[in-house]
């Protein structure tokens, strides 16, 4: 299994090249953007982004002091902005209040800890949480999203049912715990989704289409690789 998804790296890193995320000037900068991208598109992000920076509210006490109001005005294109308001303020609390407002102690943290500590701030799921220890923090976790559950379900690796935990640690388990590896390897399933395997999929052009069971692939390493992780 572990041949068969490096064959799918192989493949998607050799359509689409470096894919050089997750861009950002700065570790905080990749966590507000972790935080702002969940239920918008990316360049709605951008401009949000762009705006705290313009205003000197890119940084962890500037956003902690900062009243959540203007935050929030500020964020506006990343819709849901006074929920993402509270989350930006409630991370920015968890770095000034339990480690001195410097986020190098905080990503200092064993992984597992990290992960905990992450997941305790109100609003941060699982894939944000991963998604800031993985670019941010440079810790070496599998950031599973939607695309990667119908991709490499529609490949016939894993059911379309697995949830999160089971689909990271298919990931994990098969995989040498990398972190450049498994950052690329999310951003190389996230072009794929967006540009091939969207809801209809578009299977011209894509890279994996002859080796995917839902496109009729007949691809040897695939059809004798033992599925559902078994």
């Amino acid at each position: 299994m572990r041949e068969t998804l490096l064959e799918i790296y192989r493949r998607l890193d050799g359509h689409f090249g470096p894919r050089g995320w997750w861009p950002a000037e700065t570790p905080f900068e990749v966590c507000v953007g972790a935080i702002l991208t969940q239920n918008v598109a990316w360049r709605n992000v951008v401009k949000a982004v762009a705006a705290l920076k313009e205003e000197g509210l890119l940084g962890v006490d500037a956003i902690y002091r900062a009243p959540r109001e203007k935050i929030a005005g500020l964020i506006r294109p990343a819709r849901y902005y006074n929920q993402k308001a509270a989350r930006l303020k409630d991370f920015c609390s968890l770095v000034v209040e339990r480690h001195g407002g410097d986020l190098g102690k905080l990503f200092a943290l064993p992984l597992a800890e990290l992960r905990r500590q992450l997941l305790g701030v109100r609003g941060i799921g699982k894939e944000t949480a991963d998604s800031i220890i993985l670019y941010a923090a440079q810790k070496p976790v599998f950031v599973v999203d939607a695309y990667t559950a119908r991709i490499f379900s529609r490949l016939g690796i894993f059911p379309a049912q697995w949830g999160y935990d089971r689909i990271q640690d298919f990931f994990t388990r098969n995989l040498p715990r990398d972190t450049a590896l498994f950052n690329q390897y999310h951003a190389l399933i996230d072009g794929a989704g967006h540009y091939y395997c969207s809801n209809t999929p578009r299977c011209g052009g894509c890279p994996l289409a002859e080796i995917c069971k839902s496109n009729g692939g007949r691809h040897e390493q695939l059809r004798q690789a033992p599925l559902h992780g078994q």
